[in-house]
């Protein structure tokens, strides 16, 4: 019975799975990105009866002298979204038993994203992809946020090796510039690759000895030279030892702050490779792009969270081709499709494995942390909720976590993204998580005092009404006179515009001192407030950027109060209207 459930399991997957094959050798003319076919069309040797043939089965199916690369990148912990990785295993058992010969790679970002990463530091992650049987990787910026330690650690935790030609530790490689697998009697050369521009993307003292010194880097100048001559020296490598095709796993984007590390950089500098797989911009551009000698190579990324499987097939006779498997339904395909594979079980026994560490005690707390005042009631009788008018000791708490790992002047964090409070006593990962639920980024930006005060204005419009954007504050104080109208003005969408003379806050002080509108500060946040103009927060446009999403924000919060308040939060925090940060008058 189960044979044949596993058999209707792969011939719905084949009449489900949509394939955009975007790219190809000139050989054969290649598809536009918007054509999509089903697997059964688009593959000739596919059929019913061979889409019913499964792992199963005891007879080893013909060997055709195919050979698929299937790649996943940016999966951010979404082992149960899109197709999931038990939907990559279906694909996987599906082309093998059309006789193709299959190597699964990752090119980056999968270890972090979602409570399963989070909770566990990555190590169900690299769990997982052992069981899913990847056979090489690369290490995207996100691979870092748990520390460097912790990220070589799973290295040697992992099954399958690691490549980068431009990870280097005082200027030594860390992992090895290429890897060469032998499939279909084909030596194929798989060479890594990471952008430089993780040291901001990443948490920088990740990267720092105890002294703040950068002694791990990814090979940044400003010509991206060294970037390109490290990924031309590896391919020359793995040609020299025999490789017949060559690969470069990427995670370099098309992002403009990029630039010149794009993938575009990187192919329109170097040579010898016919095909990229890509990460990092979350893109599913399908591109030919002409390298240094004129030559075209196929360049491929398939999105984030599983939505696409990418994949690469080198035919019997040397044609390459590229291009996605998409999942386009909502429901994610395990779920539709009812798949029962052994990734499916193991991705079940990991979302359990979560629930006990979501209830593991993880800290204490001395006091009520707050975001609904503790005797205030509305006229039903509820608690009042606070958080969005006025400071209280669970928004300093958040926002001095964002300044503490972020090393910066000031941090802000609006009161909408403080989502619930913690009583006094033992802290689980669980409320840890109910506090920040969104999955925004640490961020730090550089910026002038007078957006500091034009942000402080427009957090305190509605006061003393309720306001998402309400701003709560560490390394700053300041004052709000309600008696004052507020002054600032928005838009139709309700984004800032500006701020007029007149202005409702007052007395603000950096520290000790008054704040100056002309000096600038480094102010950590989330990215919804200070990149996506999230709440309205207009005033941050185009401000240099130093920190890219190094941390989500629950990691943030989890960093601070295991690490740097060693587990207990105390007297500090025992007033629930906070530290006197922000005084309404």
């Amino acid at each position: 019975m189960r044979k044949h459930r596993t058999s209707l399991i792969a011939l719905l997957t084949a009449a489900s799975l949509t394939l955009l094959s975007a790219c190809g050798s000139s050989a054969q003319p290649a598809q536009s990105p918007d054509t999509a076919q089903t697997i059964a069309e688009t593959e000739e040797e596919a059929s019913p009866e061979a889409a019913t043939q499964s792992s199963e089965t005891a007879q080893e199916p013909e060997k055709n002298g195919d050979i698929v690369i299937l790649y996943t990148g940016d999966v951010h912990c979404g082992i149960d979204q899109g197709f999931g990785y038990a939907g990559l295993q279906q694909i996987r058992d599906y082309l093998i038993a059309q006789g193709d010969e299959v190597l699964l790679a990752d090119t980056g970002d999968s270890i972090q994203g979602e409570p399963i990463g989070t909770m566990t530091k990555g190590e169900i992650m690299i769990d997982l992809m052992n069981r899913m049987g990847f056979a090489v990787a690369i290490p995207g910026n996100h691979e870092f946020d748990y520390g460097m330690d912790q990220f070589l650690s799973l290295t040697e935790k992992a099954d399958f090796p690691y490549i980068s030609c431009n990870f280097c530790r005082e200027d030594k490689p860390v992992f090895p510039a290429y890897r060469i697998f032998e499939l279909a009697g084909k030596k194929i050369g798989f060479v890594g690759v990471t952008t430089p521009n993780t040291l901001i993307t990443s948490t920088p003292r990740y990267f720092q000895n105890e002294k703040g010194e950068y002694i791990y880097g990814f090979l940044r100048d400003d010509s991206g030279k060294k970037l390109c001559d490290a990924v031309q020296s590896a391919v020359d490598a793995a040609k020299a030892e025999g490789a017949e095709h060559v690969i470069v796993l990427a995670h370099m984007g098309d992002e403009s702050e990029g630039s010149p590390w794009t993938y575009a950089d990187v192919i329109g500098n170097t040579g010898g490779f016919e095909v990229m797989l890509d990460a990092h911009s979350h893109d599913t551009v399908q591109d030919k792009v002409k390298n240094r000698e004129g030559q075209e190579v196929l360049r491929s990324a398939c999105g984030s969270k599983l939505a696409n499987i990418g994949w690469c097939r080198i035919s019997a006779d040397g044609e390459i081709t590229t291009g996605l498997y998409t999942w386009n339904n909502k429901t994610a395909a395990p779920e539709l499709l009812g798949i029962d594979n052994e990734m499916a079980e193991a991705v079940a026994s990991a979302t359990e494995e979560l629930d006990r560490k979501l209830d593991e005690v993880v800290a204490k707390t001395k006091v009520d942390l707050i975001i609904h005042d503790p005797t205030e009631k509305d006229s039903s009788g509820k608690p009042v909720r606070v958080i969005r008018r006025m400071e209280t000791n669970l928004g300093d708490l958040c926002a001095d976590a964002y300044r503490d790992q972020a090393g910066a002047d000031i941090a802000f964090v609006n009161g909408g993204g403080i989502r619930a409070g913690i009583d006094a006593g033992d802290v689980t990962l669980g409320d840890i998580l109910s506090i920040h639920p969104f999955g925004n980024g640490l961020c730090v930006i550089e910026v002038t005092g007078q957006q500091i005060l034009d942000a402080l204005e427009w957090g305190a419009h509605d006061v003393p009404n309720e306001y998402g954007g309400f701003i709560q504050v560490s390394g700053l104080s300041y004052e709000i006179n309600s008696a004052t109208e507020s002054s600032c003005v928005g838009d139709e969408k309700g984004m800032f515009v500006r701020a007029d003379t007149s202005r409702r806050v007052e007395n603000v002080k950096v520290g000790e001192e008054p704040i100056d509108p002309n000096k600038t500060y480094t102010l950590a946040g989330h990215s919804y407030m200070l990149l996506e103009r999230g709440d309205g927060f207009t005033m941050f446009d185009n401000a240099p950027l130093l920190q890219d999403r190094v941390q989500l924000d629950n990691q943030v919060l989890i960093n601070y109060i295991t690490d740097t308040l060693g587990g207990e939060i105390g007297a500090a925090y025992e007033n629930p209207y906070g530290q006197g940060r922000i005084t309404i008058k």
